[in-house]
């Protein structure tokens, strides 16, 4: 069960992470899917008029902490220990970038998401990215170690 809103998750990620304030959107979170998007801008694009790489991998992150925060709630803590993306095909440029993130596994201190990339209106995957998150222990937790 999430346990954050599309409107608690977005304002507790300006609030965290103010560096990336206007660069994505949360279009779903529910149990089973988070929907992220890469706001299209030219800031992304290298040359070639294409999104660039350092870009996808930002949105593929940033979908995998908000899927992990949606079912552990607010911790800030929780970190990337594992990231693999395979570029399959150019983005298309002017338009934004949607990444769907499903939770895989979710431990106590791992967890396991994928996520597919694709350019708005078009259903085939420009990326995909598997990645492992880090949860650190609860409080509780921290105080009885």
């Amino acid at each position: 069960m999430v346990k954050m809103t599309i409107e608690e998750m977005a304002g507790y990620l300006d609030e965290v992470f103010p560096q990336v304030d206007g660069m994505f959107g949360i279009d779903r979170i529910d149990d089973e899917l988070v929907v992220m998007r890469l706001l299209n801008h030219d800031r992304h694009l290298r040359p070639g008029g294409t999104v660039s790489g350092p870009a996808m991998f930002s949105l593929a992150d940033v979908v995998a902490y908000v899927a992990v925060l949606a079912h552990v709630g607010r911790e800030a803590l929780a970190v990337t220990t594992h990231c693999s993306i395979d570029f399959m095909r150019k983005p298309e440029a002017g338009v934004d970038l949607l990444a769907e993130g499903r939770v895989l596994k979710m431990g106590r201190a791992l967890a396991v998401i994928d996520v597919l990339l694709f350019s708005e209106g078009n259903r085939q995957p420009v990326a995909h990215a598997s990645l492992t998150y880090s949860i650190p222990p609860k409080r509780t937790e921290r105080a009885a170690g």
